[in-house]
This record gives C-alpha cells, structure tokens and sequence, in this order.
C-alpha cells in the first residue's frame, strides 16, 4: 500500500509537468524539451509500442517525455543529455506491460524512480566537465582497455597497433548499455543480467564488454582500422547467452584491477 501510494504521489507530479510553451517557458525549458522530443520519437521506431500514430504509441510518448523533462529540472546540472531515452526506454516498456494492471497503471512514476536510480550510478558517464576526471567515461574505457590487456594482451595490442580509439566503440557501449548493439529483447536480456549481478553493475558491465570484444578476437586479428571499427560499431549477430556466459567466467573487473570499477 505504501509502495502504491508513493507512485501515485508521483504520478501526480509528473502529471502537472507540462509540455513547456513558448510564451510562458523560458527558452533553456524549450530547448531541452524539444531535444527530448526529437530523441523520444526515433527511440525504437521498429516497435509500435513506442511509435506510429496509434492513441497507445503516443500515450507512451507523452508518458517519457514528462519523465526526461522532470529529471532535466530536477537535476539542473546534468540536464537532460541524448540518449537517456535510450535507457528509459526498458525500464518503461517493462513497467508499463507489466500483466497486473494496477502496477501497469503507475509505470509512469515507477520507471521515473528506476531511471534516477540507474542514472545515479552511470551520470558521470555523461557529465562533459567529468570526462577527464576518475569517475569520467575515458578514465571507464581506460578500465576496459586495461582488462583487455590483462585478458588478452594479444587483442590490445593489436587493437593499439591499428590505432582505433577504443572510444570510437566503447563510447556507446557503456553510456547506453549496450541498448544499441542488440536487438531490444536482447538488450532487456542482458539488463536483467546487469542490474542483477551480485558484483555490481558496472563490473557486469566491463565484463560484458570484455566478452563482446574477445568474442569476434580472431576478426578483429585478421582485419586493419577499418574492419576493426566496422566490427565493433556493427557488432555481429550473436546469441547474447554464450556473451552472458563468457562474462560471467571472468574474474570481477575489482579484483584484477585492484581498485573498485
């Protein structure tokens, strides 16, 4: 009951947030709201669930545009930055087909509580000012890059060798979580694997990472820059169990490294 009311607490603040309009917003609010607005419309346009022209489609739309918007103002600092959509986009879907009816009617205020809960951990993935800093998206890639050394210093130094900058691919495949390399029950597959892992998420996270790249080693070893690059940021069609297998065989990212990820 108090779970319930709590969501509907919510669902009534996210409810009072309108879209802003010009002659009453300020432009920064019109801005954010219509970068969201561009991104919210492209997110998954392969499933009617989130687009086409049908009443449910755009319900579904409206209903994350409030929750991008209300934590664009509820975090002044971070603001809304693309490609949150992207990962909103799950938690919502899962809410909102929940089978039980009355959980499905608060997915709203629900996904809104999961969304800041995952942002909290990852958030300094998307902080421009923090890119340089240790909890920054390069000094995370640097992490990755070291483990694949450890792994297999084979891979590394070939990849060094060709000079692909692990950001042309790892840059996605952390800040998004991998949501744009698979297809999206894929993705939902492997989320329920790293928001469960017992080690942490983001040492889930690096140690998928590192079964994506030593699982295509020997295409990456027998190609220059280019078929590295295209590989990586078109990874091949693969059955992401035997990837959630091999993650899980690894060691945690912490105790070769260590220092905490």
């Amino acid at each position: 009951m108090d779970q319930q009311y709590n969501s509907t607490l919510l669902r009534a603040l996210l409810l009072s947030v309108a879209v802003p309009s010009a002659a009453v917003s300020n432009p920064q609010d019109n801005e954010i709201m219509e970068q969201i607005d561009r991104d919210v419309m492209r997110t998954h346009p392969d499933m009617h669930f989130f687009s086409g022209d049908t009443e449910e489609a755009e319900q579904h739309r409206r209903e994350m545009k409030r929750c991008l918007f209300m934590f664009a103002k509820l975090n002044p600092g971070l603001r809304y930055i693309q490609g949150m959509n992207e990962l909103l986009a799950p938690v919502y879907y899962m809410f909102k087909t929940d089978p039980d009816t009355t959980s499905a009617r608060y997915a709203e205020a629900d996904s809104f509580y999961c969304f800041v809960d995952l942002i909290s951990e990852f958030r300094d993935h998307f902080c421009q000012q923090l890119d340089n800093s240790s909890s920054g998206i390069k000094a995370t890639i640097s992490k990755l890059v070291e483990l694949l050394h450890v792994h297999d210093p084979q891979l590394a130094e070939h990849i060094e060798k060709n000079k692909v900058d692990p950001q042309f691919f790892a840059f996605r495949w952390i800040t998004l979580l991998l949501t744009q390399e698979f297809s999206f029950p894929d993705a939902v597959r492997i989320w329920d694997t790293l928001l469960s892992d017992p080690g942490g998420r983001m040492d889930c996270l690096l140690r998928v990472c590192l079964a994506l790249l030593m699982n295509v080693r020997q295409q990456l070893l027998a190609g220059d820059f280019a078929v590295i690059v295209k590989t990586l940021q078109r990874y091949p069609s693969v059955d992401v169990d035997v990837i959630l297998r091999a993650a899980s065989r690894l060691p945690p990212c912490s105790s070769v490294l260590s220092t905490p990820v």
